[in-house]
């Protein structure tokens, strides 16, 4: 399934403020992939996840994403990035005074679409893909942790891009909830999504195993790249 490269990081350096969490990071992933990104608190993984959502600036090296290099990303540019990317937060980040519908409604209005009609037939569409669609008119308080991180999908998902950048999607979830919910991500990707999902779940994940990049000691270890198996037991011993 996977193509052409469609993120790429070569030699940058990574800061969460004024601390360095990952130096020289050089990856390449390509279009419809599935990678994991996991490591200990601190350890750089949501710090990656903003870089290439250019939350963050990459300092040294290089970095593309979807076709935009982020060292000349001007400030006005960074909207036509991200309508390439859904991001998928652990904290929802819903509007909690608006409905699901009108949730969805704003980001779509926020992103040129003006046609009500067009607007009504694409979040029906992408509730349905969730499995909400009954829940169009519900507030977020009325829904389940569950249900809120499927709205956050369904957000996410509104323009058709390219690259969903998961940051800690099951964090705040049971398990059985959570499986649910890396189901869900699965299918966007059987339906050609490449998705990039930063964990510390690997109860979850060690069952679903797929590419996983892991960071630890100011570094990134590609099991594409190693010759090596993913202890998932010692993990959680040590939590990870």
């Amino acid at each position: 399934m996977a193509g052409n490269p469609i993120i790429e990081i070569d030699g940058a350096d990574i800061y969460q403020r004024e601390n360095l969490v990952l130096t020289g990071v050089s990856l390449t992933i390509n279009e419809g992939e599935f990678v994991y990104v996991i490591g200990k608190v601190g350890s750089g993984k949501t710090s990656l996840i903003k870089t290439l959502n250019a939350e963050i600036p990459v300092y040294n090296g290089e970095g593309t994403v979807a076709g935009h290099k982020l060292s000349e990303l001007r400030h006005k540019d960074t909207a036509y990035l991200r309508r390439e990317l859904g991001v998928v937060f652990q904290d929802f980040r819903l509007l909690t005074d608006r409905s699901v519908y009108d949730n969805l409604e704003f980001v779509l209005k926020a992103t040129g679409w003006k046609n009500d009609a067009e607007i009504k037939a694409r979040i029906i569409e992408v509730l349905g893909k969730v499995g909400l669609e009954k829940k169009v008119k519900k507030m977020p308080h009325e829904l389940s942790g569950g249900e809120q991180q499927r709205v956050v999908i369904a957000r996410a998902i509104l323009n058709n891009p390219k690259i969903i950048l998961a940051d800690e999607p099951t964090g705040n979830l049971d398990p059985e909830t959570s499986v649910e919910i890396l189901k869900l991500l699965q299918e966007l990707h059987q339906a050609g999504k490449t998705i990039v999902m930063a964990t510390h779940d690997y109860a979850l994940i060690s069952k679903h195993k797929a590419r996983t990049l892991i960071c630890e000691n100011l570094k990134i270890k590609d099991t594409a790249e190693e010759d090596s198996v993913i202890d998932f037991e010692t993990l959680m011993e040590s939590g990870g």
